[in-house]
This record gives C-alpha cells, structure tokens and sequence, in this order.
C-alpha cells in the first residue's frame, strides 16, 4: 500500500481492513459484519422504523433498505406496516434471533482479539477519537 497523509484514505484502508477481519470470523454463518451489526441493532431498538433504525446506524434509507432486503430475503428480519404507508417496520424473525446468537461468540471472540492487538488504553483512545469524528 501506498503511503498518504490522508485521513479520509486512512480511515477508510482501516475500516476495510477491521471490516474483512470480522467478516472472516463471521463466515461461517452466513452474513457479513454489516448485516450481523444490523441484526443487532434490531435485536437493541425492537421493531424500529426504516427511518429511525438508518439514523441509529448512521446510514441512509437507501443504503439500508437494501439491506434490509437481503436479510428479508434470507428469512432473518420481516417489514411490518407502519403507522403510516412511506414508513415500514423491520422486526428480527426467529430465524434472525438464531443467527445473531449463533455468531455473537465468533463475533465476541474476534473482538477481543483485536482489544488485545491494541490494548485497552488505544482502545479507549481509537473509541474516543472516532466518536468525536463521527
């Protein structure tokens, strides 16, 4: 990799790096880091609205709503009609429950892998520094 001053370009070679990393511990169950963090935001906020659960994530209706698609299709999350028609309900099926608690160990042990790689005061110092970012 080419070196770069960037911040942006670093943030990004990381979040990809990080990203493959937990897709690798989470291969064997049939999602990817995206879709495990989405399953557990749902399994946090119980039935949210498309809305409500893309600002919680950060994401764009657009963004999530594909891929709430791709769990809706795979039988892990189900849409549920709102209070009004343009906002829709996602609810983790009992599949979805099964899935998430299937994977939390491989996702809890890749985790602490990677707290132990950097200890827990650059823990706290890479948590801090991305949360004033964000």
């Amino acid at each position: 990799m080419l070196p770069s001053q960037c911040l942006c370009t670093n943030l990004r070679r990381a979040a990809r790096g990080v990203s493959r990393y937990y897709d690798g511990a989470l291969d064997g169950f049939g999602i990817n880091v995206a879709q495990y963090s989405l399953l557990n935001n749902l399994l946090r906020l119980d039935q949210p609205s498309i809305s409500s659960l893309a600002e919680a994530m950060g994401l764009d209706r657009s963004t999530l709503g594909r891929n709430v698609r791709v769990l809706e299709a795979a039988g892990l999350v189900r849409l549920l009609e709102g209070d009004d028609q343009r906002n829709r309900l996602v609810q983790l099926t009992e599949a979805g429950h099964e899935r998430l608690a299937a994977a939390l160990p491989a996702w809890e042990a890749a985790q602490q892998r990677l707290i132990d790689r950097l200890g827990a005061q650059k823990r706290e110092t890479l948590l801090a520094l991305l949360n004033e970012l964000a």
